[in-house]
Parts: C-alpha cells; sequence; structure tokens
C-alpha cells in the first residue's frame, strides 16, 4: 500500500488519481467509506486551504480524506496510519488532486461545458454499493449510505460532476501525442543493450554470531525496533447472516400459486411445433426469384446463397410466435405451413425479399401441471426468495435508520448474532496466525474497518445469492507492542542477526575494494574466510530487465548503473547478506534492423509524453482560472494530524 501513496505522491499533477477518483469513490462506498466529501466546520478545520472564484477546499476536507485513504489502506496495509501518509507527503497530494478538480471544473465551466444530470445520475447507478439484491440500483440502499458518511445527494453530485468534468477535458490530452521513429530508434536500441557479469552472495548465516545477546543488548534493540514487535490495530466485529435458508418458509410456493403460474403459461406447457430453417435475405427482388428458382431446381440453399455473395442464416427449433419475432409474420406463417425441406419465397420482409427453406421440424410434446410442477415451483422460491431478502433488507434498513443496534435486530428478525476474535482486516487473528482466515468474512471485516466507534451498524451484501449480512463494530484493539516477555526469543534471534549482517557488511566493503582493485571474484571470495555459494553469471539486456511483472531487480537494475570493469556492492533480499555484482562487458544494442522493437517503443514513448500533456494542461488551466493555495493551513493541518498520531 505504501507504493500506492508513492505512486499519488509521485504524480506532479494528480491528473491520474483525479480520472481515477469514480472508481475510487466507488471502492470507498463498498467499504462503508466516501472520499473527502464534508462539510467545513469551525475553527483551524474551517479554513481554507484551496480557493477559486467562490469555492474553497476546507481543512475539514482534506482532514476527511486522509482519514478515509487511511482507513482505506489498512484494509491493504494493517498498521498504516496518519503519521505514514503525512510523511510520504499525503496531504500535499490530497490538496493538489482537490485543487486540479475544482480548478478543471472551473476551467471546463467557463469554455461552456458542462455536466448533465443524467451522467451523473448514470455513474450514481454504476456504483456496486448503490445496488440492492437484485443487482439494480437502490435508492434506498443509496441514501442510507450517504446519510451513514454526513453527505447529501448534492454532494455525491458535485464530486461525481467534477471528476466526470477532468476526464472531458483530460482523457483526449492523454492520447494526443505522437513519437518521430528517429527520437524512438536510440532508446530501442539501449533496450537492445547486452550486460555480461557475475554476482556473489556474502550470507550473513555464515558469518559468527558471536556471544549469546546479554539482557541489556535485548532490551535495547526491544526498544529500537518497537514497530517489528507491533501487533496492528485489530477490531471485534458483531454480525448477523441472513442466507436465502433464512426465508425458506416465506419463499416456498403453494398448491395455488404453482396452479395459477402454470395457467398464466398454459401455452408453453401445450404440445406444439418447432422449426430449424434457413434463411437468405435477398434486396432485388428479381435477384430473389432467381435464388429461389436454383433452390428449388436441387442446389442447396447455402450453396446458391453463397455464389450469389449471400450468407444464409439458421434459426434452431423456434415456435411459431419466435420465429416471426426473429423474421417476419408472413415468413414464419409460410414456413409453418410447409413441409420438412420445402423451399418458401421468395416473401417480402422487414428489408428485402425472404427465400428459406424447412430444415426440421420438431414436435414437443405438452407436459402435465404434474410433469411441469418442479420447474414451476424452482422459478417461483427464485423470485420469493428475492422479493422476501429484498423485504427483510429494507425492514432491517428501516430499524437501523432509526438507531437501532445489532442485538434489536437480530431480535426482531430472529437472526444468531456471531462475534469475531480481535482480527485484522484480512481476517487473520495474529494470535493464530496459521490459521487461514475465513474467506466469508471478508466484507464483514471489510465493513468493520470502515466503520467508527459508535457508528449504526450496516448492512453488507455476501455473494451472489441475494444473501447479506449486518455488521457492527463491537471495539478497536489499537496497535500495540508485544511484551518483552512474549517476543524475547524472536529479539535474541534478531540481535544475533543483526550482529551477522553487519559483520557481512564489513567483510563484503574489503572485498569491494580488492573487486575493484582487479583482482577476480573467485579469489576474493576465497580471502573472505566466508563460505558461501558459487558466483552466478549474469546474462542479460535491459528490455528484459524491464520485462519483469513483479518489478525491475534491484541487482540487474545495478548492473546497468555501472561502468564497465567495475564492481558494486548491494543489500541483499530479506537480510540474507550482500551481494558483490561485477560487470565484465557491455555490447551496445542497434535496433535499426528491428522494426518491431521500434515501434512498440514509439509507442511507449507516446504514452509517456501523453502523460506529461496531460499534466502541463491540467497546471495550465489550473492556473489559468487563479486556483490559490494556501500553504500556511496546509502546514497548520499537517501539525494537528501527526499530533493525533497513529489513531486512526
Amino acid at each position: 500500500m505504501l507504493s500506492f501513496f508513492r505512486r499519488i505522491v509521485n504524480s506532479k499533477a494528480g491528473v491520474y488519481v483525479t480520472l481515477a477518483l469514480l472508481g475510487f469513490i466507488a471502492l470507498s462506498f463498498a467499504a462503508g467509506d466516501v472520499t473527502g466529501l464534508s462539510s467545513a466546520s469551525g475553527g483551524l478545520l474551517g479554513n481554507p486551504v484551496v480557493t477559486v472564484g467562490g469555492t474553497s477546499v476546507t481543512a475539514s476536507d482534506v482532514r476527511k480524506r486522509a482519514e478515509d485513504e487511511v482507513r482505506f489502506a489498512q484494509t491493504q496495509q494493517p498498521g498504516f496510519d496518519m503519521a505514514q501518509l503525512v510523511q510520504l507527503g499525503g496531504i500535499e497530494s490530497i490538496v493538489d488532486r482537490l485543487a486540479n478538480a475544482i480548478g478543471l471544473d472551473k476551467f471546463g465551466e467557463d469554455q461552456g461545458l458542462r455536466v448533465s444530470r443524467a451522467l451523473i445520475g448514470s455513474e450514481i447507478k454504476n456504483i456496486q454499493a448503490f445496488q440492492g439484491p437484485t443487482g439494480q440500483f437502490d435508492q434506498t440502499t443509496y441514501e442510507r449510505l450517504i446519510a451513514q458518511r454526513g453527505l447529501t445527494d448534492a454532494q455525491v453530485q458535485t464530486e461525481i460532476a467534477r471528476s466526470t468534468m477532468a476526464q472531458f477535458l483530460v482523457t483526449p490530452t492523454v492520447g494526443a501525442s505522437q513519437v518521430a521513429q528517429k527520437l524512438a530508434l536510440p532508446y530501442a536500441s539501449l533496450l537492445l543493450e547486452r550486460r555480461q557479469g557475475q554476482i556473489a552472495l556474502i550470507p550473513a548465516a555464515a558469518v559468527s554470531a558471536g556471544p549469546a545477546p546479554t539482557d541489556a543488548e535485548v532490551q535495547k534493540f526491544y526498544a529500537g525496533h518497537l514497530p517489528r514487535y507491533t501487533v496492528p490495530e485489530r477490531r471485534v466485529v458483531r454480525y448477523a447472516i441472513v442466507t436465502p435458508d433464512s426465508v425458506a418458509a416465506q419463499a416456498t410456493p403453494t398448491d395455488a400459486e404453482i396452479q395459477q403460474a402454470y395457467n398464466a403459461n398454459a401455452a408453453a406447457y401445450r404440445a406444439r411445433e418447432q422449426r430449424t430453417v434457413s434463411l437468405v435475405t435477398v434486396l432485388d427482388q428479381k435477384a430473389a426469384d432467381a435464388l429461389a428458382a436454383r433452390v428449388k431446381n436441387g442446389t442447396a440453399l447455402a450453396a446458391a446463397a453463397r455464389a450469389a455473395g449471400l450468407e444464409p442464416r439458421t434459426i434452431d427449433k423456434a415456435d411459431k410466435p419466435a420465429l416471426a419475432g426473429q423474421t417476419s409474420a408472413p415468413v414464419a406463417d409460410a414456413l409453418f405451413a410447409a413441409q420438412k425441406g420445402a423451399v418458401v419465397g421468395p416473401i417480402k420482409g422487414t428489408i428485402g425479399f425472404v427465400v428459406a427453406q424447412v430444415d426440421a421440424v420438431t414436435q414437443v410434446p405438452g407436459r402435465t401441471l404434474a410433469q411441469a410442477r418442479d420447474e414451476i415451483a424452482q422459478t417461483l422460491t427464485r423470485s420469493k426468495t428475492t422479493d422476501a431478502l429484498s423485504q427483510l433488507q429494507n425492514k432491517i434498513d428501516d430499524a437501523l435508520s432509526d438507531n437501532a443496534n445489532i442485538n434489536e435486530v437480530a431480535t426482531d428478525q430472529k437472526l444468531a448474532v456471531t462475534t469475531t476474535k480481535p482480527l485484522l482486516a484480512s481476517g487473520i487473528d495474529p494470535d493464530d496466525a496459521a490459521r487461514q482466515p475465513d474467506p466469508r468474512l471478508a466484507p464483514i471485516m471489510q465493513a468493520g474497518f470502515a466503520a467508527e466507534e459508535g457508528d449504526t451498524p450496516t448492512i453488507v451484501a455476501l455473494g451472489t445469492d441475494g444473501g447479506f449480512a449486518v455488521v457492527g463494530l463491537d471495539r478497536i484493539v489499537r496497535a500495540a507492542p508485544r511484551p518483552l516477555a512474549q517476543v524475547r526469543a524472536q529479539v535474541v534471534k534478531d540481535v544475533v542477526a543483526q550482529r551477522q549482517q553487519r559483520a557481512a557488511k564489513q567483510i563484503a566493503t574489503q572485498a569491494l575494494a580488492k573487486l575493484n582493485k582487479g583482482t577476480d571474484l573467485a579469489t576474493v571470495l576465497g580471502q573472505t574466510g566466508v563460505r558461501g555459494p558459487a558466483p552466478q553469471p549474469i546474462d542479460t539486456t535491459r528490455a528484459a530487465l524491464n520485462a519483469n511483472r513483479r518489478g525491475v531487480d534491484p541487482t540487474l537494475a545495478l548492473l546497468f548503473s555501472m561502468p564497465q570493469g567495475s564492481a558494486r556492492m548491494l543489500q541483499a533480499p530479506n537480510n540474507q547478506g550482500w551481494l558483490l555484482v561485477k560487470l565484465n562487458r557491455v555490447t551496445p544494442g542497434d535496433a535499426s534492423t528491428k522494426p518491431g522493437v521500434v515501434a512498440a517503443t514509439r509507442a511507449d514513448l507516446g504514452r509517456v509524453i501523453g502523460q506529461e500533456y496531460a499534466q502541463q494542461f491540467t497546471r495550465a488551466a489550473v492556473d489559468a482560472v487563479g486556483v490559490k493555495r494556501k500553504p500556511e493551513a496546509v502546514a497548520d493541518l499537517k501539525r494537528e494530524l501527526l499530533g493525533q498520531g497513529g489513531n486512526q
């Protein structure tokens, strides 16, 4: 999650976060949150941090969004807190995004652009958190969720309108980039550059551990590394689950309902005839007459049609009404009046003239009520289950709106309430880490971590069968380090590992000096007195370096930043020791005979340039409408947020 915030911070204009705002709103509502929509309060939080015309963003707005982003980050990385967000530059990033949003909105309005209410409504309806049991937008759910966050419909619509305006303005700019082939060629050649060398590990585990750590050493190490032994914030959540089984009694159809459904669809259960037909549509009647004559003289319809440059289509096992719906009533009448194998037409259709042939005739026997009973019962059960779940959810929703607690709801609706152990947002119990979290708890814990103490319980959708859970936050167990007595054995191991790591670094530093004086790697390793794995060869291109989906390997990145013949030292992953990297040979690339590589490079450069265009356009638009930032208000807010520490 830290990388998520670093990407935000590193986006100078914040354009792409603005464009992603609609998706982030959707995610936040799904988690029970909304991003940065709040009313200004008095005092420090009422101070404007950004202004343009008559519109302003207050410190309260920024703080609300910062709190929401911390909670959202905690669902991905438990333990993330406000101090980390501030230290990563997250507050400045939020201010920039809000400034860009209101600036682009004002710029668009000045150019005569408007975001219609219909488009805003469409975006709201597409947010999954606002959908009811049927999967469609549910007004009651929408109003309940925004009310729980202290929002109004107007505030939500304003935020979405601003995001949509940003899309109107910025999206065309991102794609407006072209790169000449001559410009792309040297970059493409760089991708083909090949580097060859060697890599060796000085393993920390192979270095002497020294005497056992003293109590003073253990205590000092523990005090200096408290975050390492800290259990992230946990939450105890209470929930009651409603499944289709919960409403099975109301969803079971009666004999009368089954009889009524059978009577209402009597045509579907009567004996009927279905036909499989091939059809060709011809625009000209003379051509249609000629085609029909060839088919009636023995030429297959498909062959005759293709010879005329036409393509036949087949309709499989359709009854007469269905066939009429796909063709026309006259065509269906003619085909159902003909025998198997007969050719009909030309018949004037809705477009042109139809020549058709009856390929097969299927007799579908009728079904009595007894024969159709199970099918009808299943259909009615599904329908009644959906209705019963929806009605029950509405009753619970009304009760929660009247400030009912989860116990009262459970008692009224005869539901069982379950209380979790103190769990992380992922559902993991830190005191029983070997046990895998229950995947069914994922949306429940997500809602629990989105809530604050004292919040009204919420309703969370479970799966796709219409089931849901009523979820309430019971209590928050704040992040805290485990007592030294509980983790002493681990601290001792960590003290020893740190000693070995430092000693390995000293050995690697001495070995590096010898490498850069010309001694070969094998000889240097032998002189260290440390037994480690044999040196491994490295032979790769820059293109291969960039193609790794897991990210750039730091060792290879170092290799491509070194002069030929030099050596460098790098800490190994997971504190395994220190790596010695020796670059023996550099072979320049030549993409002049690789048009595919050049084309791909042109496309990549085009995207980068398009992003730069978008940043420059946003900056210019925001400056043009006179957006003003208040650095002193931002500084005051950061001091206040840092003062609250990690209590998010």
